[in-house]
């Protein structure tokens, strides 16, 4: 018996899209994760980008538990001496909501040249337009789904 690997010409990528004011944060960020990577597919390599592309909508509407809102902070540094900033997640929401998401999701992928890769298949945008209608974006079946 021989085992076919799946090779870079063979993977066909296809366009999801989810709401973020339907589901928390956390787990949406888990499911999409799990999209781009490639791993509700059968034909998963972990070597290779074989994931789909995601788009997230309405992410200002986003629904976090608890007082995150108030107490989470997000740090970034300038890599000069001194230069680290902080913002608080509500802070940010209402400044940037997509940098939420998309910081969600990159510590759920690898931390490798490929997780930068297939983080760059992820399209958040803030309301319900997004400009990616050509390519038909369907919601994400239930087969793709964590439990």
């Amino acid at each position: 018996m021989r085992n076919p690997m799946t090779k870079p010409k063979d993977i066909k990528k296809e366009w999801f899209v989810i709401d973020a004011s339907t589901q928390p944060l956390g787990r949406m960020a888990s499911q999409i994760a799990h999209v781009l990577r490639g791993k509700h597919k059968p034909t998963f390599v972990p070597h290779l980008d074989c994931g789909d592309n995601v788009v997230v909508i309405n992410a200002d509407k986003l629904k976090v538990t608890g007082r995150k809102l108030e107490q989470k902070v997000y740090y970034r540094h300038s890599n000069f001496i001194g230069g680290i900033k902080s913002v608080r997640a509500q802070d940010l929401l209402s400044e940037h909501p997509d940098r939420i998401v998309v910081s969600a999701v990159r510590g759920m992928l690898p931390k490798n040249k490929l997780g930068r890769k297939v983080l760059a298949n992820l399209k958040v945008y803030a309301g319900e337009e997004h400009p990616h209608q050509a390519q038909q974006p369907q919601p994400i079946p239930d087969r793709t789904v964590i439990k």
